[in-house]
């Protein structure tokens, strides 16, 4: 069975790097921007800092959870591959 896992371009990595500032940048000034108290303006920077930071928390741990199951099942195909090789092996027939 080949295990082909496809590897993003250099051109794909650096538009997302391109995405989350322009995004950064337009929270920012969007709550700088805000007609609210310093207070409130804090509030939400912090809340947008939280949501960027559980974002890549949650997609870190779907990751591994993938990287987690495929290790898994490449040793349950070795373990199915060598019962089937021991099976065929004391097969007379």
């Amino acid at each position: 069975m080949p295990n082909f896992t496809s590897k993003p371009s250099n051109a794909w990595n650096l538009f997302t790097y391109f995405n989350f500032a322009v995004a950064a940048l337009m929270m920012a000034g969007g709550i700088w921007s805000l007609e609210a108290s310093f207070s409130a303006k804090g509030y939400y920077a912090m809340a947008a800092l939280m949501l960027v930071y559980s974002t890549a928390s949650i997609t870190k741990a779907v990751r591994d959870q993938e990287e987690n199951n495929r290790i898994y099942n490449k040793i349950e195909d070795a373990k199915t591959e060598r019962l089937l090789a021991e099976v065929s092996a004391q097969d007379p027939a």
